[in-house]
């Protein structure tokens, strides 16, 4: 599926179009500002037992323009960190969504790597074979599949499943067009009314 057509849409325009339970939690958040905008597919790790491995193969495997989206067991060993991060950006990754930490942080800042984790830590994990990839993982309390669409930026993280992706995305973009056509006082009537209406 060709994205350029839906590069426009913000987290807020896909979220609209959707049901709620495709948001990710608060926590996850941008690691530097200002913070950048991503959207691309899944490529998604399990990282356990203080093991990142699967998330280091993921900067090599993953195709270019992916998402890597880890689920994490603990906050107290970092998945990835500066060089990793100088990597994956080399080879095309769009960033990484990770529920849990990343360490090195003034060098991924440095080299504008779009990272969406939960802060950072001065630990690196360690390189076993514990852990997968490209299975169904929990990411900031969403389930997010390999292949699904992530669309992060200041607003939050949305994932869309990849069987919905064409209906929601145009839904987004028609939602979208009308809010763009519409004046704040044509705005601000119809949402008065509403919230009359509801109250009465």
């Amino acid at each position: 599926m060709n994205l350029d057509t839906y590069k426009a849409l913000l987290s807020t325009d896909v979220s609209d179009a959707m049901d709620v339970g495709y948001a990710m939690d608060i926590g996850i958040h941008s690691l530097w500002t200002p913070t950048p905008k991503i959207m691309g597919f899944a490529y998604t790790v399990k990282c356990v037992n203080m093991s990142n491995t699967y998330l280091h193969d993921a900067i090599y495997q993953a195709p270019q323009g992916s998402v890597v989206v880890v689920e994490a067991d603990a906050n107290n060993y970092a998945i990835a960190g500066g060089n990793v991060c100088q990597v994956a950006k080399d080879n095309g990754i769009a960033g990484f969504v990770i529920d849990g930490v990343i360490r090195d942080i003034a060098e991924v800042r440095d080299c504008q790597f779009p990272v969406f984790a939960r802060g950072v830590f001065p630990k690196p994990g360690n390189k076993t074979k514990h852990g997968s990839c490209q299975e169904t993982i929990t990411c900031g309390s969403v389930t997010v599949n390999d292949g699904d669409l992530i669309v992060a930026d200041e607003e939050g993280i949305v994932v869309v499943p990849k069987q919905d992706m064409p209906s929601i995305l145009d839904n987004a973009l028609e939602k979208q067009k009308k809010a763009s056509e519409q004046s704040l006082s044509q705005w601000r009537e119809k949402h008065e009314a509403k919230i009359k209406q509801v109250l009465r």
